[in-house]
């Protein structure tokens, strides 16, 4: 699978796995169950998550209000969702569509979150693990300045280079992917 302007980090999706639960057998259209998820590059276990399955396009994340501040920093306020200096107000006519009350726990679709920020979300349902990619705006602060995020990778006899240690020379990049 190609993420848009993103490394997916394997450290990362092997830490949200070392601690994600076995999935034993199959779970309900809705059930509650335990996830993991990546959140700019932040694994989380979720105490609870409600995964909706959608006709045509991927499921749902559900997450409770507790999780979702302590996953993403975002929390639900009168003016919408908001991180530090950030507000992001929801459509007024589609807010069921981002939160429900069942039970006396208020659930957020963070999935529906990701589609209202342009944000790329990839799921493993075997493993019950999301990957939250970054917003638009992270996506094209790269394109717009036309330079390349940095990364580093090991050499055929394991020495680390980092991209950023040939700035300035010219650099033929090869990727090679089984999938």
């Amino acid at each position: 699978m190609r993420r848009s302007s993103r490394t997916i980090s394997i450290c990362g999706a092997l830490l949200a796995l070392a601690f994600t639960p076995a999935v034993a057998g199959a779970k309900s259209a809705s059930s509650t169950q335990p996830a993991a998820l990546i959140y700019e590059g932040k694994a989380t276990q979720l105490s609870a998550a409600r995964v909706v399955p959608m006709a045509g396009a991927p499921a749902d994340l559900w997450l409770t209000l507790d999780d979702l501040t302590r996953a993403t920093g975002f929390e639900v306020k009168p003016q919408g969702v908001c991180r530090a200096e950030i507000c992001i107000p929801l459509p007024a006519n589609r807010k069921s569509e981002f939160l429900q009350k069942q039970q006396g726990v208020t659930w957020f679709n963070l999935s529906a979150f990701a589609r209202l920020l342009g944000q790329p979300v990839a799921w493993d349902a075997a493993l019950a693990t999301w990957d939250f990619g970054p917003r638009i705006e992270a996506q094209n602060r790269f394109v717009n300045s036309l330079e390349a995020p940095n990364f580093s990778l090991p050499d055929v006899n394991g020495k680390m280079h980092s991209l950023a240690d040939f700035r300035g020379k010219k650099v033929l990049l090869l990727t090679w992917a089984s999938w």
